[in-house]
């Protein structure tokens, strides 16, 4: 049988090749320190099992969803936007809604290409950023444009740069603040630089949330929705998944553009049924939990980013500390590439880490570090790396 001619454009997805590298490493004895995939390690929060373990009963909850989401999962998301930016957004359904349910910020971000992309459209994506930018604009036909994200700049793209006549094709601006992998933030001078462009080369931009909850020593990251005007120009996706630790529960949301959100709903009717309602009850108990309950995760997050990088920078390595995110985007040492240093730290320490190539060619000379695993795990790796043979020295 012959394959679509578009899988033979698209790499092996990111993860999935670095959890068949890890399991091979696994099976031939090794104790790997899984530090890869950001997938959080602490639980999720008891008031929001408690939830869905009476939501999971109800029977009407086991028929179809609502395509856009059910109406009080709807009104959650846009209570928590109104108390988190003092964002007001209107929760009913299309065409006038400016919110609708996801079964996680990643199935959102793929769609939305979908939604908006023809053959030959370009899209304006970030690199080093998250895979599914770029793969779903080749899925669609489209041509990815890169924005390189440097250290010089904050890893902030420079939209001055773009040719005027890329932006006049182009039909997306992919967005992510606080980064992954980077761990860089934006500030709301930064979104509204952003914004002018998309409004004046008609662009839909799209911003991915999905770090905008874990921030460090005093930033709160914001909303591109906070923006004057910006919902004439942009739809922001965010997720359960990193700051209620819910990846397996698969729940986000879309907001913003009435228009986006309506042309979203129009792909994901077509594909998907929506998540489970018992799901949404559950979210909706998460996004109303008091901010006490995500300071003290964050308090954990910023006790491993600063133990790892002091560990880091004992062992050689010019490690620096992001103000955003659950990643440490970190330079490989001298002499080395990114997939060689991963493979290296792999074979000799069996700790695992993803080399910076896998977000895109920017990424060369960077390996990323997930802080979601426990303390005296991250401890081990960073004493494993330190013993590396030959000595990591920085670049």
């Amino acid at each position: 049988m012959r394959v679509a001619r578009r899988i033979a454009t698209v790499p092996p997805y990111l993860f999935a090749a670095l959890d068949r590298q890890k399991a091979a490493a696994i099976a031939r004895g090794v104790d790997v320190i899984p530090l890869g995939i950001g997938d959080p390690d602490l639980p999720t929060p008891e008031p929001v099992v408690a939830r869905m373990r009476q939501a999971v009963g109800v029977p009407a909850h086991h028929r179809y969803p609502d395509y856009e989401g059910s109406p009080a999962f709807r009104q959650a998301c846009a209570a928590y936007m109104r108390r988190r930016f003092g964002v007001e957004l209107d929760p009913a359904g299309p065409p006038r809604g400016e919110v609708a349910a996801l079964i996680g910020a990643k199935e959102g971000l793929a769609h939305i290409v979908w939604a908006f992309v023809d053959p030959g459209d370009v899209v304006l994506c970030p690199d080093p950023g998250y895979p599914v930018y770029a793969t779903h604009t080749r899925f669609c036909g489209g041509e990815p444009f890169t924005l390189p994200l440097r250290a010089e700049r904050g890893f902030l793209p420079d939209l001055d740069a773009v040719p005027a006549e890329v932006a006049r094709r182009a039909k997306i601006l992919f967005l992510n603040y606080p980064n992954n992998p980077t761990g860089a933030v934006a500030d709301l001078g930064f979104f509204e630089r952003a914004v002018d462009f998309c409004r004046r080369y008609d662009i839909l931009l799209c911003h991915d949330s999905a770090y905008v909850e874990i921030t460090y020593d005093g930033f709160r990251a914001p909303s591109v929705l906070e923006v004057p005007g910006a919902r004439d120009v942009a739809i922001e996706f965010h997720t359960l998944s990193k700051p209620f630790n819910m990846t397996g529960w698969r729940i986000g949301f879309a907001c913003g553009s009435s228009a986006a959100c309506a042309a979203l709903g129009v792909v994901k009717s077509n594909t998907d049924s929506g998540p489970f309602t018992a799901v949404q009850e559950a979210a909706s108990e998460a996004l109303a939990l008091p901010p006490e309950v995500l300071e003290a995760q964050l308090e954990v997050y910023r006790r491993r980013r600063d133990l790892m990088v002091g560990a880091l920078r004992q062992a050689g390595i010019a490690a620096e500390p992001p103000r955003g995110s659950i990643y440490l985007w970190c330079p490989v040492p001298a002499g080395e590439t990114s997939e060689g240093f991963a493979a290296r730290l792999l074979d000799e320490s069996g700790v695992f880490v993803t080399p910076g190539t896998g977000y895109g060619p920017q990424g060369e000379g960077y390996f990323r570090i997930s802080l979601t695993c426990p303390d005296a795990r991250l401890e081990e790796a960073a004493d494993r790396i330190a013993t590396l043979r030959p000595a990591v020295s920085a670049r």
